[in-house]
């Protein structure tokens, strides 16, 4: 179940005042391979997001950085406590744990020892412009989803509201979307590339957040991909907590 802190800065005002105009269209991964991470196995889609989170934002930034199965699979037992090869230690993540941990002691990447997130902020997923500002100007939006049953058939095809279908929630799901048009949010999720209706989201997420990655989103140059200067931004959220 989706967990909620108090604490967690809000960027509803940040994203409004960092963001003005919002785009119409923006996709920062439009023809990244996504790897399933061993996501059929096991429930590290928390830590699959992490990876896809990465992906993206270097993707666009700088070159692509692709976090290996072990890699993945490290993550998610240093933060859930999970041990390959026992079952009953596979019980998923709480996002709020994966991102103050990320923040904090930082997770396995290519190339160098650590990834630390800078900071995150709580985004209103019944609040499109909110969405689309965070995914346009931080490079996505990390999200925690409750799946009806019929969003989890294997297949390639869109996430809709489905009324005729079996919509008993089958559990928790983390997914890291990369894009947005006016019809569609453009995500990731068990190796390939997805779409999800805004009507779907606004039912079925239950948690949102904006993510800000100095190390990955804006490297030395200290600026996004548009040019965005993230120090302002960061002192804003952490002035916002409680707003």
């Amino acid at each position: 179940p989706a967990v909620h802190d108090p604490r967690t800065y809000r960027l509803k005002a940040v994203l409004a005042t960092a963001l003005p105009v919002i785009p119409s269209k923006v996709n920062w991964a439009p023809s990244a391979q996504w790897p399933m991470w061993c996501n059929d196995k096991i429930g590290c889609c928390t830590q699959v997001s992490v990876a896809s989170a990465i992906r993206t934002w270097t993707g666009a930034a700088q070159a692509p950085v692709m976090l290996t199965d072990p890699q993945v699979i490290d993550n998610y037992s240093a933060e859930s406590g999970y041990v390959p090869g026992e079952p009953s230690t596979d019980e998923g993540g709480v996002e709020l744990d994966v991102l103050n941990r990320w923040r904090i002691e930082g997770y396995e990447r290519p190339g160098q020892t650590r990834d630390y997130l800078t900071a995150f902020g709580y985004v209103d997923p019944k609040n499109n412009p909110q969405v689309q500002r965070a995914i346009a100007f931080l490079g996505g939006l990390y999200i925690g989803l409750s799946l009806p049953n019929y969003a989890c058939a294997v297949g390639d095809f869109d996430w809709i509201i489905n009324p005729l279908a079996d919509n008993s929630i089958a559990g928790g799901h983390a997914v890291f979307i990369h894009g947005y048009d006016a019809d569609w949010l453009y995500l990731n999720t068990w190796g390939a590339p997805r779409r999800m209706s805004y009507a779907f989201f606004q039912k079925y997420c239950d948690e949102a957040y904006g993510l800000v990655s100095r190390q990955n989103w804006t490297g030395i140059t200290g600026v996004s991909p548009d040019g965005e200067v993230l120090d302002g931004l960061v002192a804003e959220m952490q002035a916002s907590v409680g707003a």
